[in-house]
């Protein structure tokens, strides 16, 4: 057994059980462990803090396994894991087929993603952590589950940064189809989860498109007609259905990935929508633009763009161009119109995300009042002791006169 001694001081952040120890907390490394070993992690006069997992080409030297010094880090262990995290979601399963089952340190397995789409899991292995235990997981997640293949997605650039290379192969069982079909709330989705985004489908954004299918309902309700709405950076079209699903009377949804459209308008045919959805190839800000230009106004705009700020240094660009969408997204409110506006940037946390959109709400001269916020799902829970877990961010804004 390895030990990790920290320096004096850098223990803190572990009594308060957070998971992550940084390349600058360590002092000195006792034996020599591979990337990924089980190390033992000291305070610098000796005291057992944890037990990790050693990353030495990462900032993060160490990911925590426990905080028990009895715990032993064996394969009972990790089965019991993947057990409990499976059975947490199980709610869930009335409503949806796509889910995700496991969710790095929220579920106490740094570095580890896992969706379920239908028969199919997708990994991603994003730590040397779990990446040393990558063939054990893949064994534990058949077995518990009954899948009938495990599709490896550990494609991201953190692996790069962990020291491990990219890789996109089938980890167990079959070979998903082109298309896995799965069910939300009553709307049917494609998924690709071979070369679709993170793992073929947010499916952090569940109860959102909820919401908005039942806004599309409601607005029915209240004003006798179906809305026209406007989705921004729709890839595949999730919102898009869920707004047909409520009763929307005209969705214009842009994208700049032909690819992505192709699987929408597919999507609107297996849900019947195909003669209600526009569906525009064009780079959003400069459609935003043009849509201002020509005096279009829509009863519901949702902005839902993908990370602008992967790391504290683009911060400020990121801010430019989150209060540009949102400026020009405001501008095509109807009067009493509302906007969904969303953030994935992990660096942007929620105050700087609503200081963004309430500059913009400022810039526009509007009223404008936040009547809701958005989040990831239950089976994305935020443990509480590493904040930096909530990186899905939104709000939900009201136009009036």
């Amino acid at each position: 057994m390895s030990d990790l001694i920290l320096k004096k001081g850098k223990e803190k952040s572990l009594l308060r059980r957070h998971p992550w120890v940084y390349d600058t907390a360590v002092e000195r490394v006792v034996g020599k462990p591979m990337p990924g070993d089980t190390v033992r992690v000291l305070s610098r006069d000796g005291r057992f803090l944890a037990w990790a997992a050693y990353s030495p080409a990462s900032t993060l030297r160490a990911r925590c396994w426990s905080y028990r010094e009895d715990e032993v880090i064996d394969d009972a262990w990790f089965e019991r894991k993947v057990r409990e995290a499976i059975l947490f979601r199980e709610p869930l399963r009335n409503r949806t087929n796509a889910i995700r089952l496991i969710f790095g340190e929220a579920d106490g397995l740094p570095g580890l993603i896992v969706d379920q789409y239908g028969d199919w899991l997708v990994t991603q292995f994003q730590s040397a952590g779990v990446e040393a235990y990558r063939p054990l997981l893949g064994r534990l997640l058949m077995e518990a589950t009954g899948a009938r293949g495990i599709y490896d997605r550990s494609d991201a650039a953190t692996r790069r940064r962990e020291g491990l290379e990219v890789r996109s192969e089938l980890l167990a069982g079959e070979n998903p189809p082109e298309a896995i079909e799965v069910v939300e709330d009553g709307v049917r989705y494609g998924v690709d989860c071979r070369i679709g985004h993170k793992t073929g489908f947010y499916i952090d954004q569940r109860e959102s498109r909820l919401t908005a299918q039942t806004a599309a309902q409601e607005f029915r309700r209240i004003h006798g007609r179906g809305m026209r709405a406007l989705n921004c950076f729709c890839y595949t079209g999730g919102f898009s259905l869920a707004l047909l699903k409520g009763g929307a009377e005209e969705v214009v949804s842009v994208d700049s990935s032909e690819e992505a459209l192709e699987m929408a308008k597919a999507n609107a045919a297996r849900n019947g929508f195909a003669g209600k959805a526009e569906w525009v190839c064009e780079d959003v800000f400069s459609c935003l633009r043009r849509l201002r230009d020509a005096g279009e106004h829509f009863d519901l705009v949702i902005l839902d763009p993908p990370k602008f700020a992967s790391s504290h240094y683009h911060v400020e660009r990121a801010a430019r161009a989150y209060k540009d969408i949102n400026l020009n997204g405001l501008r095509l409110l109807q009067p009493g119109g509302e906007l969904f506006t969303f953030s994935c940037s992990g660096a942007i946390d929620v105050d700087l995300f609503q200081k963004i959109v309430a500059g913009a709400v400022i810039d526009s001269g509007l009223n404008a009042w936040a009547t809701g916020r958005f989040g990831a799902g239950a089976d994305h829970p935020l443990l509480m002791t590493c904040p930096e877990g909530e990186y899905l961010k939104g709000m939900r804004l009201a136009v009036r006169p």
